[in-house]
């Protein structure tokens, strides 16, 4: 339905005391004439969102107040975080501890490149016999227990070589799995810790804070409202059946319940699709159109958007229709119904396309029959 706002009116038609059988007469005039709709809402910041906590706990640092500047992975607020922090440093000496027996200084891995160093050459030492003794025997030179022996040396340190290789690298493997785990928990409780910090994600202003030093505050409770600098959106709601006649770009004339009578200019910039079935409404947004924008957040607001307006346009009170295409009119002391052609119809008057002229005399009914 479209509604104009009282302070969006214009003068009345002049009625005249020209009468048929008492009914009153009037004569279509000049006027400029607005069709708008009636929509409120309240002033919101451009990009506006609440700040939630991530965490329990008390509040034991608020580092700004509401109006001030922040930007983005600014501090706002700490939560007692003592848990969190000794969890932090406990992992945080796991993955030092882990590091470390993967360095050179690691005494367990140490040993076992040691033990494999001498494997290593104990082998050596008794491949090097086992083929000597082998060579001999090519020649038929020594015994054939000589020869046995040897090899069965060799093959015992050739074993143990690879017993040794295997348990150095086995330890290497394990010793970085442990240290991908303490890498994984010193990040899990990193982050766990930064949760009892409460940071900005993002420049802006802070127009409101809600927790104070000392406070308790829950995960996901609002800790601070945040929102662009200088930039005010202006958040409508329009009725189901007028939102078919609101389009992007179309004015805005609004008064806010703070600077009364002041009447603001804005623009259509954006139109939800989607009904709220709370209230059969569509969520409509307008930006400001000039720098004077009042800058009282989350003000009500009462506007009319201008769907179509002409100046100078032929008009009568709505009161004067017959039906939505006729009136009667007065010829020659007679009443004749006539039909018309409207355009814009507003709560009070209707805009006579064709069909009448200044100099025709309506009469004030809206009955079939007069």
């Amino acid at each position: 339905m479209n509604n104009l706002m009282p302070w969006l009116g214009y003068g009345g038609i002049l009625l005249f005391s020209l009468c048929c059988n008492n009914t009153p007469v009037v004569f279509p005039e000049r006027k400029d004439i607005v069709e708008a709709v009636y929509a409120a809402g309240k002033i919101i910041p451009e990009n506006e969102y609440k700040l939630s906590s991530l965490s329990n706990g008390t509040i034991i640092k608020k580092l700004v107040k509401d109006g001030d500047t922040v930007q983005k992975g600014q501090l706002l607020y700490i939560i007692n975080n003592e848990a969190a922090k000794e969890q932090f440093k406990a992992a945080s000496k796991n993955f030092h501890m882990a590091t470390e027996n993967l360095s050179g200084q690691s005494p367990l891995l140490n040993d076992l490149k040691l033990s494999m160093q001498n494997a290593e050459v104990k082998c050596d030492n008794d491949s090097s016999i086992y083929y000597r003794y082998k060579a001999l025997w090519s020649q038929n030179i020594g015994t054939r227990n000589n020869l046995d022996n040897a090899f069965a040396n060799y093959q015992v340190s050739l074993n143990q070589k690879n017993m040794a290789e295997q348990k150095y690298y086995a330890a290497v493997n394990e010793l970085e799995v442990s240290a991908g785990n303490a890498r994984s928990q010193l990040a899990s409780a990193g982050k766990d810790l930064q949760e009892y910090f409460i940071r900005s994600d993002r420049d802006g202003v802070v127009y409101q804070t809600f927790k104070e030093t000392g406070e308790t505050v829950f995960t996901n409770e609002v800790v601070a409202l945040i929102g662009n600098a200088g930039h005010q959106l202006i958040r409508l709601s329009v009725d189901q059946e007028d939102i078919g006649s609101v389009q992007t770009g179309q004015q805005v004339l609004l008064q806010t319940d703070v600077t009364g009578n002041t009447i603001y200019e804005a623009i259509v910039s954006c139109i939800y699709p989607v009904m709220n079935e709370q209230d059969q409404t569509f969520r409509v947004d307008a930006t400001f159109s000039n720098l004077s924008a009042p800058a009282f957040i989350h003000s009500s607001v009462e506007a009319n958007i201008i769907i179509q307006k002409k100046n100078k346009a032929l008009v009568l009170p709505r009161t004067a229709l017959a039906a939505n295409d006729s009136v009667w009119v007065q010829v020659n002391g007679d009443k004749t119904k006539k039909h018309i052609q409207t355009g814009i119809t507003t709560l009070e008057n209707v805009e006579i396309i064709a069909g009448l002229d200044e100099t025709t005399p309506v009469l004030l009914t809206n009955k079939e029959e007069p």
